[in-house]
């Protein structure tokens, strides 16, 4: 078992990386807390638990460069303090990023800090591993901080305009393909030299104003005519899992159109641009199926007979989401990722459920994670 801990855990990359390890069999995982930083006591317990250590915990933005610089240094040096004073000979993977290029106070900070972790790394014969990071994207990002993507979405699904300030090449890596990036790194036998510097592969590369047409094309699409978009590359599945997870709770359950005549009603269920998989279930009143949840995979229930509720978590806190059904009126609800969910006939007689995923079912490979709403 290694055991891992992430400083930083709760941000944006930490909380996914955290979540991801979770599901990983040899990972052990060490929770750590902000405030740890401003106990030399609890980053000194922390320190001496881990194997390896993540350090994701940065400033990105500041009004003030100069607190950005200095909070980012010294969160280095309070973590090469802690190792120092416990002998702590944990493997560090530092998250700097290709700002590093840029004469950017940020940039500053990330390279400056790689490299005071190297000079530890040296002197205390440690491993430490330096990633240079692309630009990050992926749901539950913070807007007008952690992205563009993050702020473009936010604006698109909240009735906001968004401005481009300026329209370059972005080189980007989606959230997912980040994480397990880092577990490669935690898991990898060390070779050659204990201290290394890796550039982390981009996996998109896409005009600021092309990422702007696209997400504007699902506001669209999806939440205006409620059909699933053209999603057939990666690149427009992580887009679009992203959009989603900026859509208010409240769009949920969309009702459908029901014709109806003295022969009985017709209703549309799905209209999309994707090729997926359609199902149906059957439920006996007061029972519940689900219980689990998908990291990539688009999912949507709609109920057309009986009644039940709907209920959903996301993955690392404790709120549930509820969302009572009934096929009188039916309707639909999308499972955004990281989210467990399951449904429950809470009518008396049987309950009907139709479902479509973008993906065919396939066992060796279902992206499926049973954890208890």
């Amino acid at each position: 078992m290694i055991k891992v801990g992430i400083t930083g855990q709760s941000g944006f990359i930490g909380s996914h990386l955290f979540n991801y390890l979770g599901l990983k069999e040899g990972i052990t995982l060490v929770p750590f807390e902000d405030v740890f930083f401003s106990s030399a006591v609890k980053l000194k317990n922390f320190v001496s638990q881990c194997d390896a250590i993540v350090h994701l915990a940065a400033m990105n933005r500041h009004e003030d460069e100069q607190v950005l610089y200095k909070t980012n240094i010294e969160l280095v040096k309070k973590l090469i303090r802690a190792c120092e004073e416990t002998g702590s000979a944990s493997h560090i993977l530092f998250a700097s990023s290709i700002q590093e290029e840029k004469d950017n106070i940020y940039g500053r900070s990330k390279r400056e800090g790689r490299l005071l972790f190297e000079e530890w790394a040296r002197k205390n014969s440690a491993r430490f591993t330096g990633m240079i990071i692309p630009n990050v994207f992926g749901p539950f990002g913070q807007p007008f901080y952690n992205s563009v993507v993050a702020t473009f979405c936010y604006q698109l699904t909240h009735n906001e305009i968004p401005e481009i300030i300026v329209d370059g090449n972005l080189k980007l890596i989606y959230i997912n393909e980040l994480v397990e990036e880092i577990y490669r790194g935690i898991i990898a036998s060390p070779e050659g030299d204990h201290i290394s510097r890796y550039s982390v592969p981009h996996s998109y590369e896409n005009k600021v104003s092309n990422i702007l047409s696209i997400l504007a094309e699902y506001k669209e699409t999806y939440l205006w005519e409620g059909t699933i978009p053209h999603l057939i590359t990666p690149f427009e599945v992580a887009l679009f899992n992203t959009f989603r997870s900026y859509i208010s709770e409240n769009h949920y359950p969309v009702s459908y159109t029901q014709h109806a005549d003295e022969r009985g009603s017709f209703v549309e269920i799905i209209k999309t641009n994707t090729p997926g998989q359609f199902s149906f279930s059957t439920t006996r009143s007061g029972i519940t199926r689900g219980n689990h949840f998908h990291i990539r995979k688009l999912e949507r229930f709609a109920v057309i007979r009986g009644k039940a509720v709907i209920r959903l978590r996301r993955i690392g806190t404790d709120r549930i989401i509820e969302y009572p059904v009934d096929g009188k009126i039916p309707s639909f609800i999308d499972i955004p990722v990281w989210h467990t969910h399951h449904i429950t006939n809470t009518g008396n007689g049987e309950l009907l459920t139709l479902f479509w995923t973008n993906e065919f079912y396939n066992p060796e490979d279902p992206d499926t994670y049973f954890e208890m709403v």
